[in-house]
């Protein structure tokens, strides 16, 4: 049995150490250049729409913050994000190719701590924007995330808010889906139609967040 707690022990602190290893690599930009290759088919069209489960059009992650990007690859990874496509080319991707990917496209955002101004939201969505607590966590216009791991959401795609958001909302078995406390217990506070308001708003606003195009060929 002293073998066995020893063993499992040992298990454990090999995790945490792999786990706070993976969170402190550095990402090299210019090494992630030559990593993007099954990322570009999407990303890097302007316009490109996904077809599932629903269309809209795929994230733009150029400008975007390079801890969230990793976290979202490796919450593909972990299974705590669901989607067929994306699972795929998370677990095709070290920890390293993360890193580097994500400093990629985080390098291809405009330069500076200037946060574009926020128009005001008008009386239907500025309570449920403060029902939400969007600024909280998303920050200043939505583009300064108070936690480089959160997203910047200012001027993305309003469809693909709508249905990441909607994300947070599924039930345990369906194709798509995100679990994270936090944003599950915000979402699940509102009817759809009322997501969709939150969407459009936000995807209204100037962000830093655009499309690069890219070579196909690499």
């Amino acid at each position: 049995m002293k073998k066995t707690w020893t063993t499992l022990f040992g298990l454990a602190a090999f995790a945490v150490t792999s786990l706070a290893s993976a969170q402190d690599l550095k990402g090299d930009a210019q090494a992630g250049s030559g990593k993007v290759a099954m990322c570009i088919g999407c990303h890097s069209i302007p316009g490109y729409q996904a077809s599932f489960p629903e269309v809209y059009k795929v994230p733009m992650i150029s400008g975007q913050g390079a801890p969230y990007i990793a976290a979202a690859l490796h919450a593909y990874q972990k299974g705590e994000r669901l989607h067929p496509t994306m699972r795929g080319i998370a677990d095709s991707l070290s920890d390293q190719d993360i890193a580097d990917v994500a400093a990629f496209y985080a390098a291809q955002g405009p330069q500076g701590d200037q946060a574009p101004k926020a128009r005001e939201p008008g009386e239907k969505v500025a309570p449920l924007l403060q029902k939400g607590a969007c600024v909280s966590c998303h920050g200043d216009n939505f583009s300064k995330p108070i936690d480089p791991s959160y997203p910047k959401i200012a001027g993305q795609h309003a469809d693909y808010l709508f249905a990441a958001l909607k994300a947070y909302k599924a039930s345990p078995g369906e194709y798509v889906g995100r679990s994270n406390g936090v944003m599950g217990g915000i979402a699940k506070q509102f009817s759809n139609a009322e997501l969709k308001e939150l969407a459009k708003y936000i995807g209204s606003l100037d962000g830093e967040l655009r499309v690069v195009p890219q070579s196909r060929f690499r």
